[in-house]
């Protein structure tokens, strides 16, 4: 007679059965967390690679890169230059801009990646500021006999980053230069609503389907719009626009009815209130010369660079190492320094240390110059003394501007009156 407790299934594990698939199970999910982490260090090491290795191209890139600038800017000051030469000087020009402009992407999407951009915010008045981006895309838009419309109002003011916020609108108006005919229109728009500042730049080029639309603000994203001329380009330009305005609390959009019927980007941002727009810098007269103590390692950059500085007036003083360059800045009186960050002997932050920490030793306003981009570069050459970080190629004539600027004027009559 068969057994009244059989059944026709497989039996129920035992308890230490279970407790054993459970510890399986336990080691399992362990290996996988391991291996998780494991990729994720993997992951933030390859990031670090990268921005670390775009870091060094940049420098490497931007050194080459400061002499030929600085000398194509002596080019156009020689005296009577020919109408060939001024075309020449044009050409290098553009080029120089169109080669920083695709380092200063590349890299500006790495730092906003990294989440290493930082502001310097200051009261900006936006029309001015939307006129300073013009004039890097102007040559350009008059080239291709573009036709651009501006309706800027004067009292437009926002609390923000002023290289950055050009930087945007350069962009701007660059894309809708790239992707609008030869003979198009371009129009630019700015007005106060609900208390935002809100600016558009619209065209009536190639326009964007519902794809491009939704992918313009991505990474190294390109249009395909190929009707018309366009220059070569990172695919970065329109996120790192995205991502400065975020960073001022501001919003881009852009919207197109289709393709050939042009697009219009509207960037909106947080007015400044009317009492603080009175604290933005009005501009100072002109200074009297400088003596200027010029530390640069390269010596067709050292060369030029001091060649443009007599030419405003100031007295320059030309070192190729840190070492030379601290000796002369301890023996001799100077107003301003400006030296380079990677220097023979001693480097620029060395250099910069020393000299603050020497008694009877001091230059009131020191410039550090280096063809590294990133923010803990600019970081660490505040923190050890510098009063200005400026990156290779250097805009000559923001530069001339600074050691011009009233700011100087108080640091050197500062420290003057401290003697």
């Amino acid at each position: 007679m068969a057994n009244q407790n059989s059944t026709t299934g497989s039996p129920p594990p035992a308890n230490n059965d279970l407790a054993a698939e459970v510890d399986g199970l336990r080691l399992l999910l362990a290996e996988r967390d391991a291996e998780l982490a494991r990729l994720r260090a993997d992951a933030a090491g390859a990031k670090r690679r990268q921005n670390d290795f775009l870091g060094m191209l940049a420098h490497e890139l931007r050194n080459p890169l400061a002499p030929i600038s600085l000398a194509n800017t002596m080019l156009a000051k020689l005296p009577e230059p020919s109408s060939g030469l001024l075309n020449l000087h044009s050409v290098i020009h553009r080029q120089l801009q169109h080669l920083t402009r695709l380092l200063d992407e590349l890299l500006d999407a790495a730092s906003i990646d990294s989440g290493q951009l930082v502001l310097a915010r200051a009261p900006v008045e936006l029309g001015a500021l939307l006129r300073r981006a013009l004039q890097t895309v102007q040559v350009r838009i008059l080239e291709r006999h573009q036709q651009l419309h501006m309706d800027l109002p004067e009292d437009l003011s926002v609390l923000g980053d002023a290289a950055r916020l050009a930087q945007v609108f350069a962009n701007l108006l660059a894309n809708a230069s790239r992707y609008t005919a030869d003979g198009g229109i371009i129009r630019v728009a700015a007005r106060a609503h609900e208390g935002r500042a809100v600016l558009t730049v619209a065209d009536n080029g190639a326009g964007m389907d519902h794809e491009e639309l939704a992918g313009m603000f991505d990474l190294f994203t390109r249009g395909t719009r190929a009707t018309v001329r366009v220059e070569g380009g990172l695919g970065v330009g329109l996120n790192v626009v995205r991502n400065i305005v975020e960073l001022h609390g501001g919003k881009v959009i852009g919207a197109s009815d289709g393709p050939g019927r042009g697009s219009v980007f509207t960037v909106s941002l947080p007015l400044l209130a009317a009492d603080g727009a009175q604290a933005a810098l009005a501009p100072g007269a002109l200074a009297p010369g400088r003596r200027i103590l010029l530390v640069e390692d390269n010596l067709d950059a050292n060369d030029t660079l001091g060649q443009l500085l007599l030419g405003e007036g100031h007295s320059v003083t030309s070192a190729y190492d840190g070492i030379a360059g601290l000796a002369l800045a301890r023996t001799q009186v100077f107003d301003v320094l400006i030296c380079d960050i990677n220097l023979p002997g001693l480097n620029g932050y060395e250099l910069i240390t020393q000299l603050r920490r020497t008694a009877g030793a001091h230059i009131p306003f020191a410039i550090a110059i280096s063809g590294y981009g990133r923010q803990e570069e600019s970081t660490r050459a505040i923190g050890a003394g510098f009063g200005q970080y400026v990156v290779k190629p250097i805009d000559i004539d923001a530069l001339l501007a600074l050691v011009a600027s009233d700011a100087v004027t108080r640091f050197i009559a500062a420290a003057g009156n401290a003697r």
